[in-house]
């Protein structure tokens, strides 16, 4: 019967073209609006490192000196507690991160110094994040021990300085100290950049330190904090540090710590140890609020930092309420036409079709209607991303319609001319032959 209220819904749509025309209209800008910010909003919100993300940490401990509890701990710890939890190396894999910018020069080269950004991380970061290489590796453990002037510089940095050649081995001044390149990153741009993300930028529209590319060189921890001494940035301060720059023996929070757990064991096990460790430290009196710590998982951490800009949040609920408008447009349409068709409705009951069949054929009809209108949908959809990648916004270029998401838009445009067939559908269903029959 499917067959035949196909062919019954394709000839009904070719006798009122207008009309179809309307409604297929109705429905592909709709879902074009509909799917482009969904689209962008998926990209978005989407896990920056599938397959690993449950199994990375983001502990918070609350340091600063007030009188008042505070509803979150501070998204940075401060010197003292960062260590305290890196030393204890609970984790399976752990590293330290701050991102500060330098002056940078190749002396080989004869290029004029550049300002960038320096990443101050430890060995496991390399490993735990995935990060590929291109030539070289990563430093060691022991190079994070001694402190060892080394570095891994980013794709892009090694194409600006070295034409994209092996720069292993080379040589790079960070602003008075010389550094040897161990490694040259393969393409990477985790998006977000969730390794330094802090402070609910996206919720301010700031999206340009996080969706930008990620930082031209990685150093260890230590050496990060040699080279760039009084040249960091403190997040929060109760009261500013002594030496501008200088953050170490202050109760200013400028640094993050991630960490690799393996099991739920772990996870629980790693939970209690920092609540234990901000008990411990009121005991000494230098956290007043233990109550406020916490370990988030990767995915927490970035929902608890609204990581998708308010901007595209707006535009899709904006999006999301146009297709209403466009779906209770193709309601009125859909019952026009089925109810002018009343006198065929009544023939076919008449001669023994029940309603359960007229109710079946007219959201076939309606589900052809989505079909055909998610089609025009998806290209207007392709050229909505295509006007968005156009755009000075950071995340333009990471912007494109993947499997998942053009699946969803036919199962979007065809759910949404079917909901919207219910009702016409249901009143076609129930007009009563006799009356159909005395006009004829």
């Amino acid at each position: 019967m499917f067959a035949y209220y196909l062919k019954l819904g394709l000839h009904s749509l070719r006798r009122t073209p207008v009309l179809t025309a309307l409604m297929v209209l109705s429905i592909a800008i709709g879902i074009g609006a509909a799917m482009t910010t969904l689209t962008v909003m998926h990209l978005l919100s989407g896990d920056p490192l599938p397959g690993r993300s449950q199994h990375l940490f983001y502990p918070q401990v609350d340091a600063l000196s007030t009188s008042k509890a505070r509803r979150n701990p501070p998204d940075m710890l401060d010197y003292t507690s960062a260590m305290d939890l890196w030393r204890a190396g609970r984790g399976d894999r752990q590293a330290l991160v701050n991102d500060s910018p330098i002056k940078l020069q190749a002396p080989e080269t004869g290029q004029p110094p550049l300002m960038t950004t320096m990443l101050s991380t430890h060995a496991d970061f390399f490993p735990m994040f995935a990060v590929p290489f291109a030539f070289g590796g990563p430093w060691t453990g022991e190079d994070d021990e001694k402190h060892a002037r080394v570095a891994v510089i980013s794709a892009d940095l090694n194409e600006k300085l070295f034409g994209g050649k092996d720069s292993v081995g080379r040589t790079l001044r960070i602003r008075d100290a010389d550094v040897r390149i161990v490694g040259v990153l393969g393409p990477w741009r985790p998006s977000p950049q969730f390794h330094t993300l802090a402070g609910g930028n996206f919720s301010q529209g700031d999206t340009a330190s996080f969706y930008g590319k990620a930082e031209d060189v990685m150093v260890p921890f230590q050496t990060g904090l040699e080279i760039n001494d009084g040249h960091f940035a403190q997040f929060t301060c109760n009261s500013l540090p002594a030496v501008p720059g200088h953050l170490q023996n202050t109760d200013c929070v400028w640094l993050q710590l991630w960490v690799e757990l393996g099991s739920a064991a772990k996870v629980a096990d790693y939970r209690r140890f920092v609540s234990d460790y901000a008990a411990q430290q009121k005991a000494l009196g230098r956290i007043p609020f233990p109550e406020n710590a916490r370990l988030l998982s990767l995915m927490q951490w970035l929902d608890y930092n609204r990581v998708v800009p308010r901007d595209v949040r707006l535009q899709s609920w904006l999006a999301l309420a146009f297709l209403l408008i466009c779906l209770f447009n193709t309601v009125g349409l859909l019952l026009a036409k089925f109810l002018r068709r009343g006198s065929e409705i009544g023939v076919r009951r008449a001669l023994g079709a029940s309603r359960r069949s007229i109710f079946a054929q007219c959201l076939i009809e309606a589900g052809l209607i989505g079909l055909i209108g998610g089609t025009l949908g998806l290209l207007l959809t392709l050229a909505g991303l295509g006007a968005i990648r156009s755009q000075p916004v950071e995340y333009a270029d990471l912007v494109h319609l993947d499997l998942p998401m053009f699946a969803a838009t036919f199962v979007l445009a065809l759910s949404a001319s079917i909901v919207a067939g219910l009702f016409p559908a249901s009143r076609a269903s129930r007009i009563a032959p006799a009356m159909q029959l005395k006009t004829l």
